[in-house]
């Protein structure tokens, strides 16, 4: 083992290893040190907002669409003049089909058993 990895290669990464290790545990033992709320009792104050929920002038009217030309209608349209036919087969015709198809395959020319 001495042959790949040389002595001075072994003893840089021990230093490495054991110096991130002791980084951690430093951070570990700084972290576990960090201030907290004081103890001491204090009254909670929700500041109030009074002009929030006064009545006051609605705005003018503005358009989300800028100054482009738009139209509409109103009314409503059933939902079938939207529908695609959508064409469902039938699961036995697609059973028939897979059959079908699996009797045309290519067999194996060679066949070879367990008896052999």
């Amino acid at each position: 083992m001495n042959d790949v990895f040389p002595r001075t290669r072994m003893m840089t990464m021990k230093t490495a290893a054991f110096a991130l290790f002791f980084l951690f545990a430093a951070a570990a033992a700084f972290g576990q040190a960090a201030p907290v709320l004081s103890n001491t009792p204090s009254q909670i104050s929700v500041p109030e907002h009074p002009q929030h929920a006064s009545q006051h002038a609605m705005a003018d009217e503005t358009s989300l669409l800028g100054n482009t030309q738009y139209s509409y209608a109103q009314g409503e349209q059933p939902l079938t003049d939207f529908a695609t036919a959508k064409v469902e087969i039938p699961l036995g015709d697609v059973a028939r089909a897979y059959r079908q198809g699996h009797v045309l395959d290519k067999k194996a020319k060679i066949v070879v058993s367990e008896n052999n």
